[in-house]
């Protein structure tokens, strides 16, 4: 799971009378050390699993139960949701789910959450039966209605015995969802966009391949931005990441070919475009609002590709002393796409740092997209690194993106993208 900065950001974190309250504490923890403000508010049934100290001493906050509530401070159910940046209830029981699906506030916990002027974010957890019962499924259904997030809970051996649907989600899903709920804005949310990602791999035979050094880490933290942001994201690469967000779009190819095939329909889906919500609320709207899709094409794709790949393992006693493996060109992914009505940004890795800038600058006229994203490789940011520096380059000015982890400088490189749709 990747931390994202919450510096300043408030977090309120509900806990029920559930087994999975244990798990809370490693999403509190989460948020704590993002640097996000955290302050706990318990249920009665929950004083009953864990103690309000244990969650004081990881947010260094006094704990809201029914017996702390303090009117003379901003302890209280009203004044501690007000201003909180997001309100997640982690676990969730089907008790719970069903009451603030009714509107029903007769506990510390529902009181905050029927204050909190925001949409909520759930996440359940509840024996199988209880979870699948048609009273809860139509109280999830109801909040959904109401724009309240509903972390989806796994399938797996329950506490009760029981193997089914009902355990707490994953808390990375959790984590992201709340992050997502911050960090979401306007420009990005329901737009979509296509990363490219990884080194492609092109087949010898069926035990030996030609690649590169690209991890695929760049896209990976790219994808998880724009996630994050709110976009509508479309991930095509040779290296998945596990832990990314279930929600991203993934797409796992091999080589150039097959990466070139797939990005061929990814954009030409993203730019079917999405109705923006804004149009369709807004009376005094003309027409239909359509978000440009952008495409990132951040995958280091192989130049070439043997000409005849073999089935099966070619022996050497086969091969002989010398092997003059042919080789033939891949096509040019990144020139050859069709990039009208989509926002193109390259990336290009260097290695001379004299020359680099004259070649960035060279592709991106050669390949007509609209930005370059350059890294020039040295020893911090080499390939594999977690960290990266990229100097973002459109015709008009150059912008440095100074060395950070990977994530950031995605956030980063977010911000400055946005200035290339005037529309």
């Amino acid at each position: 799971m990747e931390l994202i900065n919450l510096k300043d950001k408030k977090i309120v974190v509900g806990v029920t009378g559930s087994i999975a309250i244990y798990k809370a504490c490693e999403l509190v923890r989460s948020f704590i050390k993002s640097g996000a403000n955290v302050f706990v508010v318990m249920s009665d049934s929950a004083l009953k699993f864990i103690s309000p100290l244990t969650f004081e001493a990881l947010t260094r906050n006094k704990v809201l139960t029914k017996e702390s509530e303090d009117w003379t401070t901003t302890l209280n159910h009203i004044d501690l949701v007000q201003d909180a940046d997001a309100f997640v209830i982690a676990p969730a029981t089907a008790n719970t789910i069903n009451k603030i699906s009714k509107g029903i506030a007769d506990n510390i916990l529902l009181n905050c959450a029927l204050a909190y002027p925001k949409p909520l974010i759930i996440a359940p957890a509840a024996n199988t039966v209880m979870m699948q019962s048609h009273y809860t499924q139509g109280s999830i259904k109801m909040l959904k209605v109401n724009d309240v997030e509903i972390i989806e809970p796994q399938e797996k051996l329950l506490a009760c015995g029981i193997k089914g649907e009902g355990a707490l989600a994953e808390i990375s899903d959790i984590y992201y969802a709340t992050v997502k709920s911050i960090l979401q804005e306007n420009f990005w949310k329901d737009r979509k966009v296509v990363v490219s990602g990884g080194g492609t791999i092109e087949r010898v035979d069926d035990v030996r391949f030609i690649s590169n050094f690209s991890s695929g880490k760049m896209a990976n933290a790219l994808a998880l931005a724009l996630y994050l942001k709110g976009a509508d994201v479309c991930l095509v690469t040779t290296k998945k990441s596990n832990t990314l967000p279930k929600d991203i779009y993934t797409l796992e190819v091999e080589s150039a070919l097959e990466m070139q095939e797939y990005l061929n329909d990814c954009v030409r889906v993203a730019k079917k475009g999405k109705v923006s919500k804004a149009s369709l609320n807004n009376p005094n709207a003309i027409g239909v609002i359509r978000k440009k899709p952008f495409l990132f094409m951040a995958a280091a794709v192989s130049d070439y590709r043997p000409k005849f790949p073999q089935s099966g393992k070619l022996k050497k006693d086969t091969l002989g002393d010398e092997w003059d493996l042919q080789l033939i060109k891949n096509p040019d992914i990144l020139q050859e796409l069709n990039k009208e009505g989509i926002i193109t940004i390259g990336f290009k890795a260097e290695k001379d740092e004299n020359k680099a800038f004259d070649n960035a600058k060279k592709a991106l006229n050669e390949k007509n997209i609209d930005a370059i994203a350059l890294n020039i490789l040295k020893k911090e940011n080499n390939f594999g690194s977690d960290k990266n520096e990229i100097i973002f380059i459109t015709k008009e000015k150059e912008t440095l993106l100074p060395l950070d982890s990977k994530i950031n400088v995605a956030l980063e490189l977010l911000e400055v993208a946005k200035e290339l749709d005037n529309e």
